[in-house]
């Protein structure tokens, strides 16, 4: 058993900083890099991604990530651990081993980590009496079956540590929770009994601190003036102990700062009751965290204790609940809020004529309430304001009718107040409106997959 072993977060969602899990390999010694790319909507945007082209379906930027890190994991051994795969990790691990063979490398084993995907077996769950009751609103998934975009399972740390004892450098999985990433390594180190609720939480609040990358290091920190270095911003590292302790910190001469409060915020992101964390591991009690600071850019966090798991895995599916269309324009001084109340009042009026069915119709004045909301009251002494954006956002249920009314917004320049100084990205086009259903499955009623892969 190691004494310790170094978790590197190397990203905390789809689109983050692409230098920072290169960094983080590069730059200091880690054991392990893990990557959180899904979100609740990415799944649905890969799936579309998928029918346009079969190749396609996972995050595709974590590709060039591994290229570049493997020198690290064929030089120093550290394992990459990410949920990139999406819905399609199979195509991910083949240009990741295409990579690697082009490139010389021998000896590399690849883990592919699915099973998630429930959409093909929806209308079988449903006949074997699996209801998947929507978790907030108690309605059957029958309700939305025919607009399904996916339908994805929760996974939790067990099938990781399973390619982890079989020797992947490289773990690609479709929809594991976040925390999963970073409990495996812990168990599978340090022999953890997955019935040791306590460690089984403490590994699952260390990938809790790390999910969202930068933003334990500093990143979206209340005190941001506090931290001195953004443009090089250090991600943070989890320094994991046998015992059940750990530490969180980042390399040194990086940026950002890790402190006890940049780590506190970020316990407190999406968690709900602090005493009732739910995964599929374990139930975390985030009220018997201790966190302190032990030095510079160091912090201990460490007395966690926890309790069984439910019986049940988390189901995140998607459906398209209609189409949006946002548009904007500028308008000027003198009288720039007037303008684009009247703006706005045309557009809406123009749009009744035109018979467009349009279940919302939403005006926002930016400069003036696009933040508070608050209400327009034309007793303010608005006259001083240079500009204010007027933005409409509509929704309804015909595409056609929301990009008819989308033909409406560059016209208004010539056709309605005078002072229009801004109008970009040409003519706006509708797009669909993704809407989330959170559901519950029994685990027995599905299994996840390992399956490595070598050169």
């Amino acid at each position: 058993m190691k004494e310790f072993i170094r978790i590197a977060s190397g990203q905390g969602f789809w689109g983050d900083l692409p230098i920072a899990p290169v960094n983080q390999a590069k730059k200091g010694p880690i054991d392990y890099l893990v990557m959180d790319y899904l979100a609740e909507v990415t799944m649905s945007i890969m799936q579309k991604q998928k029918i346009r082209n079969p190749e396609w379906g996972y995050a595709r930027d974590f590709v060039g990530v591994v290229e570049q890190v493997l020198p690290e994991i064929r030089d120093k051994g550290i394992k990459v651990i990410s949920n990139a795969g999406g819905v399609n990790p199979e195509a991910c691990k083949d240009e990741i081993l295409k990579i690697a063979r082009e490139q010389g490398y021998k000896n590399l084993k690849v883990a592919v980590v699915d099973g998630d995907n429930i959409l093909p077996q929806i209308d079988e769950l449903i006949a074997d009496g699996h209801q998947l009751n929507n978790m907030e609103t108690g309605e059957p998934i029958t309700t939305v079956k025919d607009h399904l975009l996916s339908a994805n399972i929760y996974f939790g740390c067990r099938p990781i540590v399973e390619a982890l004892k079989q020797g992947a450098d490289v773990i690609i999985t479709g929809r594991v929770t976040d925390t999963g990433l970073t409990l495996a390594p812990m168990i599978h180190e340090f022999g953890w009994d997955y019935e040791d609720y306590d460690k089984m939480s403490v590994g699952t609040i260390a990938g809790h601190i790390l999910e969202c990358g930068a933003q334990s290091s500093g990143g979206n920190f209340t005190d941001w003036e506090k931290v001195e270095d953004f443009t090089d911003i250090g991600f943070p590292i989890v320094e994991a102990y046998p015992n059940g302790e750990f530490f969180v910190t980042k390399h040194e001469g990086t940026g950002g700062l890790v402190n006890a409060m940049t780590v506190k915020e970020q316990l407190l992101y999406e968690i709900g009751d602090p005493k009732d964390y739910i995964t599929p591991d374990v139930i975390a009690d985030f009220t018997s965290i201790k966190v302190e600071d032990v030095a510079k850019n160091r912090v201990r966090v460490h007395g966690i204790t926890g309790f069984k798991e439910t019986d049940s895995y988390k189901v995140s599916a998607s459906y398209n609940d209609g189409y949006k269309l946002s548009a904007t324009l500028v308008y000027s001084w003198p009288d720039a809020l007037k303008k684009a109340q009247k703006g706005a009042e045309i557009l809406e009026k123009r749009a009744e004529a035109l018979g467009l069915n349009l279940t919302e119709f939403h005006k926002e004045y930016i400069g003036y309430n696009g933040v508070g909301e608050k209400p327009v009251d034309n007793t303010d002494s608005v006259d001083d304001l240079d500009e204010i954006q007027m933005r409409v956002s509509v929704t309804g249920p015909d595409k056609a009718d929301l990009n008819r009314f989308g033909m409406e917004i560059a016209p208004l320049i010539l056709t309605g107040p005078s002072g229009v100084t801004g109008f970009a990205g040409g003519r706006p086009k509708a797009s669909d409106v993704v809407a989330y259903w959170p559901a519950l499955l029994a685990k027995d009623a599905v299994q996840p997959r390992v399956t490595v892969y070598e050169i």
